[in-house]
């Protein structure tokens, strides 16, 4: 069964920084992409940052500069490194994993996406 986790998470002054990992578990497919995304109070969840199958990565405008995200394939993680936060940084964030199972020996497959539990980021002005 697929687990994916995330840890990391905590509170920051503004300015300060957070390195958040996750790791995908219990699956021997493989893994098509990885994203982090956040969801603050009241708002809906936004993509943080897309990590493609090939290592390229597409930071949303609000963090290119300050986050920095680094894929592990051989080890099935995927890391976040937060600098310069600022308090509207805040909220859970989640990794997400997308894997590629194949259902036959014709090869019919279906891409699934998992979901972490989500961790805490609370920055503080």
């Amino acid at each position: 069964q697929v687990q994916v986790t995330e840890s990391g998470g905590g509170l920051v002054q503004a300015g300060g920084s957070l390195r958040l990992s996750c790791v995908v578990s219990g699956s021997r497919s493989s893994i098509n992409y990885m994203e982090w995304h956040r969801q603050a109070p009241g708002n809906q969840r936004e993509v943080v940052v897309h990590v493609s199958s090939g290592g390229s990565t597409f930071y949303a405008d609000s963090v290119k500069g300050r986050f920095t995200t680094s894929r592990d394939s051989a080890k099935n993680t995927l890391s976040l490194e937060m600098n310069s936060l600022r308090p509207e940084d805040t909220g859970v964030y989640y990794c997400k994993a997308n894997i590629h199972h194949v259902v036959n020996v014709e090869g019919a497959y279906v891409d699934r996406d998992y979901w972490g539990q989500g961790t805490q980021v609370t920055v503080s002005s």
